[in-house]
């Protein structure tokens, strides 16, 4: 910092510049009036902000041609200037010229961490800490609060957090959030930590719309940040914001939703009464990302922290309730009412039973791990009569099927029961799922996969209830048709489509068996052609060349590969199409279409690129190479771009025989 001397120079130098601009009056009145507005200006608490009036439409610090507007203010009879929140007693040149000298400056640094920049301002003036350097209200440590947060930000943060009080830690801008709240809103881990460790009281001052830092990075999702804050209170009921169950109900919510587990963990050990709460596990139900594992692997693994989670809310918490506030929690908030005209009342709907979101989601273990806790569930049905069975089964959800078969004989009385439109689980297996059509590649492949889940469930039914027709007067056989007409029709076009481009390469491949690079020697082996004949045999010239041999191998390979995968997709236009068809032959003959278009396509262009090897052998090698590369191009990207689909026909071949799987046990391991 300066020397006291220069202080009190700077002093007389403004005195003196501000005293030519002053209208007449006493020069001592004058400076002790001016030495009293400081003074306010540093004792100044947050609420000191409303003194001022409206900023200046043309302050706009990241446009600076904003400034250009200026002039239109001049017949204001009052101004406020913006660095010392006071009214402004100089003309308005001088005050531009403190805005632009030190309000701009100190942002920019402020904005990128520029401590040197910010230091050549604060050093001889410590005060500027405290003032509004922008339209919000903003101190320099608000808008280093939500800058981009870097090594560089993070040691302007810490070594301007020096500079300052504990009090002045808690000013707040014109949104009345203080640094800490700025800083928690957008995840500067760095920037909280180093106001925190000086002033833990920033953990609990609300901030905008009465809400404290905690709250601002949960609804934020800012992991790090909200980990951090949580730690420095772990306690919340000590917390008079927190007292309120919904708002711990709230942030135990948003941990889960952002899968926050570790956070969650902790809410809900430290509050256990928040585990009986329906609506976090109705969002635990929703989070299938974080039970992807196997379930007879994981069921028992305690460094999950998603299953760790699901134990302790469910196991230890809710299960310990009566059962019917158990049944309760499962239903969920309540829906609609439901008018029933057959019996002349009312019931409420539930759309949100926790156990059918799970399994409309697809959640496996979730599902899994209620079974084994309740498992009285397996036969709850929702607003349309369903099991979580039929939901599965209409939403091809494999793995929550397969539990029927450990129901022994009874999943045969399940699959024969109807939902309130008179459908059973063969009817809703008929109508297309959606997640099959996502999930696989191909209009065959999907038509194998309906056909395989109408044929399981069909051989579980019994036979009197196969031809079951529903209250439209549908038979399962009939919706299972109708729905699925168009996915033969656009296999079928497809499969013309692969035809066209097998033709291509066939022509192609077969024409430059007799187009070799070079042309042919025609005075060469004169001395083998038989007496009489006027013409000798045609040798290639380069035909000692080793890459004239890759080409005359590569374009035969082309040839057969493309001969072989249109004789393949001929053979699946003309074939009946028949149910047995499409469960095994079609995809084999399909996949053994593809796999050899492939190869053809690649060698194709592996013959293309030869060709100029034999041309260019000696000279100008660089030509043949660069051109094998860009022609490498696009088969690379070809074989990328189709190679799921590959994988799926490949999939399907190998799997499809095991797509059920009755000797797996997930409800109940066999000892």
């Amino acid at each position: 910092m300066e020397p006291e001397r220069d202080r009190a120079t700077d002093k007389d130098r403004i005195m003196v510049r501000d005293k030519d601009m002053e209208p007449e009056g006493s020069e001592r009145d004058m400076v002790r009036e001016k030495e009293r507005d400081k003074d306010r200006v540093r004792d100044m608490e947050p609420e000191g902000y409303k003194v001022r009036e409206k900023v200046r439409d043309r302050v706009r610090y990241t446009e600076p041609e904003g400034y250009k507007d200026r002039d239109r203010d001049k017949d204001e009879k009052k101004k406020i200037d913006l660095l010392t929140c006071s009214h402004n007693t100089t003309t308005e040149d001088n005050r531009d010229e403190r805005y632009f000298s030190i309000c701009v400056p100190l942002y920019e640094a402020s904005l990128i961490g520029d401590w040197d920049a910010a230091y050549a301002l604060l050093g001889p003036h410590p005060e500027y800490v405290t003032y509004a350097i922008d339209m919000d209200y903003s101190t320099p440590l608000h808008v280093a609060a939500y800058a981009q947060e870097t090594e560089q930000t993070k040691d302007f943060v810490e070594k301007l957090v020096n500079l300052m009080t504990r009090e002045q830690l808690k000013l707040k801008n014109r949104f009345s959030n203080n640094a800490c709240c700025v800083a928690a809103s957008f995840g500067n881990m760095g920037i909280v930590t180093s106001m925190v460790k000086k002033n833990n009281e920033l953990v609990n001052i609300l901030g905008s719309g009465g809400h404290p830092p905690l709250h601002n990075s949960a609804k934020q999702g800012r992991h790090e940040t909200l980990r951090y804050l949580y730690r420095r209170s772990p306690n919340l009921d000590n917390i008079e914001y927190w007292r309120d169950d919904k708002r711990k109900v709230w942030l135990l919510k948003q941990c889960v939703e952002y899968g926050f587990f570790d956070v969650a963990l902790q809410i809900v050990s430290n509050h256990p009464q928040l585990a009986v709460e329906g609506s976090v596990l109705g969002v635990l139900a929703k989070k299938t990302d974080a039970f992807k594992q196997d379930c007879t692997r994981c069921c028992d693994n305690d460094d999950d922290d998603a299953w760790r989670l699901l134990k302790r809310i469910w196991r230890d918490n809710i299960m310990r309730k009566p059962t019917d506030e158990v049944d309760n929690i499962l239903k969920g908030p309540r829906g609609r009412i439901i008018r029933h005209e057959e019996v002349g009342h009312h019931v409420y709907a539930y759309p949100s039973r926790i156990l059918f979101v799970a399994t409309e989601m697809g959640n496996t273990l979730f599902v899994v791990e209620l079974l084994r806790a309740y498992p009285g569930l397996r036969w709850m049905t929702n607003d349309d009569d369903m099991t979580i069975f039929h939901v599965a089964a209409m939403h091809r959800h494999l793995g929550i099927f397969n539990l029927l078969y450990e129901l022994g004989k009874r999943k045969n009385t399940i699959s024969v029961e109807k939902d309130k439109n008179g459908n059973t689980m063969l009817h809703l297996i008929a109508m297309t799922s959606k997640n099959v059509r996502d999930e696989t590649s191909g209009a065959s492949l999907v038509m194998q996969r309906e056909l395989l889940w109408f044929k399981e469930v069909e051989n579980m039914m019994l036979a009197s209830f196969r031809e079951h027709k529903n209250n439209r007067g549908e038979t399962a056989y009939q919706i299972f048709f109708e729905q699925n007409r168009d996915v033969i029709s656009q296999g079928v076009k497809w499969m013309r489509d692969c035809m066209v481009v097998a033709t291509l390469i066939v022509t192609v491949a077969f024409a430059v068996a007799f187009t070799v690079p070079g042309g042919y020697n025609q005075e060469s082996a004169t001395d083998t052609v038989p007496s009489g004949n006027n013409q000798g045999a045609a040798i290639p010239i380069f035909i000692h060349k080793p890459s004239f041999l890759v080409f005359v191998i590569a374009d035969a390979i082309s040839l057969s590969s493309a001969s072989t995968s249109l004789i393949m997709f001929l053979s699946l236009l003309i074939s009946r199409h028949s149910q047995r068809d499409f469960i095994h032959s079609l995809p084999k003959k399909l996949m053994i279409g593809l796999i050899t278009l492939f190869i053809s396509v690649a060698s194709m262009m592996v013959t293309f690129s030869a060709s100029f090897f034999v041309l260019y052998n000696k000279d100008l090698k660089w030509v043949p190479i660069t051109i094998a590369v860009l022609v490498s191009i696009p088969v690379f990207t070809f074989i990328v771009q189709q190679a799921h689909v590959m994988w799926d026909m490949i999939g399907s071949m190998l799997c499809s025989r095991y797509l059920f799987n009755p000797m797996k046990h997930k409800l109940y391991k066999r000892r």
